[in-house]
C-alpha cells in the first residue's frame, strides 16, 4: 500500500511540475517579425497573414505575437530567404517560387504546370516525399517552413490586345510571369521575369511589360490590371493549385516552448485550406464581374495553344532535369506519386455531367 501511494504521490507531483513547466512557458512573451510578400489588403494572399498573425495573438492570449510587416517594410519583398536564414527577421508569409534564383526545383512546391488539382497536389507535398525534399534544402540554409495557405486556379494573363494567331504570335512579348510557368513563356520566346505583386502595375503602365499574369480575378481586381489590359486568358495551366509558406529561421522556431511551436503548426495547416475554400467561393462572382463592372473580356486559350504549352513544358522539365540535381529529385518525386495517383484518380473521376 505504501508503494502505491508513493508512486501516486510522485505521479502527482509530476503532473504538478509539468504543469507549472507548461504554465511557465504559456506565460513567455515572445515577439516575431513577419514579413510579407503580399500586401496586407490584397485578396487571399496578404489578407490571409493577417488572419494568421490575429489567430496566433488570440491562441497564446496575446503572449505570442507574430507582427505582419507590409512587402518591403523589413527587406525586398523577394528576398527572404537570406534574411530569415541569418536570423535578421524570424519569418516570412511567402512562396517557395520566389527563392528560384537559388533552387529553380522549388517551384515545384507553390505550383507545377497542367497539374493535379489541390488534393492530390497537397497528398504528395504532405505525404508523397515533396516536402521532405524541400525541407533537406531549408536544413541547409538554418531554415525551416509549414504550408500556410493554398488558392485555387488562376489565370494565364493579362494582355492589352486580344492574341491573334494564338501562342506563337506571343514571341518577343515582354511578360512578368511565376516559377515554372515562366521557363514555359521563354520557351516559347517570351522575355519573362518575376516582379512582386505591387510592382506589376507600374511595369504595365510603362511599358516595362507587355503583359502579365499574377493571380486570380478576386486578387488581380486589387492590383487593378483591368484599368491597362483587357483581355484576360483562361484557363490557368501554369497554377491549378498554389501553395505558400511561413518561412522561419530554425533556430528561431526551436528556442520556442513547445506551445508556442504548435500553434504556428496548427494554424497554418488550417489556413491551407480556409483560404483555398475562400478563392473558389468569392472567384466566380469576381471573374463575372470583370466582365460586366470592369470591361474585360475572358478568352480561353485554343486547345492548340494549351497543347503548344504542355509540349514546352515536357521539354522544359527534362532540360532543367538535365541541368539541377534538385530539380531532377522533385521532378522524379512528383512524377511518382503522380504515376501511383493516377490509379484512383482515373477510377473517381467524373466528366461535368452524363445527361443528355
Amino acid at each position: 500500500m505504501n508503494v502505491i501511494k508513493t508512486l501516486a504521490f510522485t505521479a502527482i507531483a509530476g503532473a504538478v511540475a509539468f504543469g507549472a513547466i507548461s504554465n511557465a512557458q504559456a506565460q513567455k512573451r515572445v515577439k516575431w517579425k513577419m514579413q510579407s510578400a503580399f500586401g496586407s489588403q490584397l485578396s487571399h494572399l496578404g489578407t490571409s497573414g493577417v488572419r494568421f498573425s490575429e489567430k496566433i495573438d488570440k491562441l497564446s492570449g496575446g503572449k505570442f505575437q507574430v507582427k505582419f510587416f507590409e512587402p518591403g517594410a523589413l527587406v525586398p519583398a523577394l528576398e527572404c530567404f537570406d534574411a530569415i536564414s541569418k536570423g535578421s527577421i524570424e519569418s516570412c508569409w511567402t512562396t517557395p517560387g520566389y527563392h528560384t534564383g537559388k533552387y529553380p526545383g522549388l517551384a515545384f512546391m507553390t505550383a507545377v504546370p497542367f497539374g493535379p488539382q489541390v488534393g492530390e497536389f497537397i497528398g504528395w507535398k504532405w505525404f508523397g516525399g515533396g516536402n521532405a525534399l524541400r525541407d533537406e534544402i531549408y536544413q541547409k540554409h538554418n531554415l525551416i517552413a509549414f504550408d500556410c495557405f493554398a488558392i485555387g486556379p488562376e489565370t494565364s494573363g493579362w494582355f492589352k490586345t486580344k492574341v491573334v494567331g494564338g501562342v506563337a504570335s506571343l514571341k518577343g512579348l515582354k511578360m512578368r510571369f511565376f516559377g515554372l510557368g515562366a521557363k514555359v513563356m521563354t520557351k516559347l520566346g517570351l522575355s519573362t521575369q518575376l516582379l512582386a505583386g505591387a510592382d506589376i502595375y507600374p511595369a504595365l503602365e510603362r511599358g516595362v511589360i507587355d503583359a502579365t499574369e499574377f493571380s486570380m480575378p478576386n486578387i488581380d481586381k486589387d492590383l487593378g490590371f483591368y484599368q491597362i489590359a483587357k483581355f484576360n486568358y483562361y484557363p490557368g495551366w501554369h497554377q491549378q493549385v498554389s501553395v505558400s509558406e511561413l518561412l522561419m529561421n530554425r533556430d528561431k522556431y526551436n528556442g520556442l516552448p513547445e506551445n508556442y511551436r504548435t500553434m504556428l503548426e496548427v494554424t497554418a495547416g488550417w489556413g491551407v485550406m480556409y483560404t483555398y475554400a475562400e478563392t473558389e467561393a468569392q472567384n466566380p462572382q469576381a471573374m463575372l464581374d470583370m466582365g460586366t463592372k470592369y470591361g474585360v473580356t475572358n478568352v480561353r486559350w485554343e486547345d492548340a495553344d494549351l497543347a503548344a504549352m504542355e509540349k514546352a513544358w515536357n521539354e522544359v522539365m527534362d532540360e532543367e532535369s538535365a541541368k539541377d540535381p534538385w530539380f531532377k529529385k522533385f521532378r522524379e518525386s512528383y512524377d511518382a506519386f503522380r504515376s501511383k495517383y493516377k490509379i484512383w484518380g482515373d477510377a473517381q473521376s467524373l466528366k461535368l455531367t452524363y445527361l443528355k
